[in-house]
């Protein structure tokens, strides 16, 4: 079933490169929206797939709007995201060979 999540963290065309390439292998084509606050991403999932989506995207710095973080959960979140986008920015570019 086609859903969405909106995530925290997610701010530009790199995050948004980044989300869909880490993604796609096990979830397949995601949709990122940009014009959206906070922004979302759209996918096909199963419920019991879901789980896993959250897990993945808290590695990335991505968290779901409704995850409960910490104070450190959150900078590391933060800061996880910057490194994720800079890496989306790059592969975008064509400079990260």
């Amino acid at each position: 079933m086609k859903q969405r999540f909106q995530l925290r963290n997610v701010k530009c065309g790199g995050c948004a490169a980044t989300l869909k390439k880490a993604l796609a292998e096990q979830f397949g084509e995601v949709e990122v929206d940009l014009t959206k606050e906070p922004r979302e991403i759209t996918l096909e999932i199963d419920e019991e797939q879901i789980p896993a989506l959250r897990e993945t995207l808290r590695k990335l710095g991505y968290p779901m709007i409704d995850d409960e973080l910490n104070t450190f959960q959150e900078v590391g979140a933060k800061a996880k995201s910057f490194v994720s986008c800079a890496i989306g920015k790059f592969d975008t570019e064509g400079l990260s060979q």
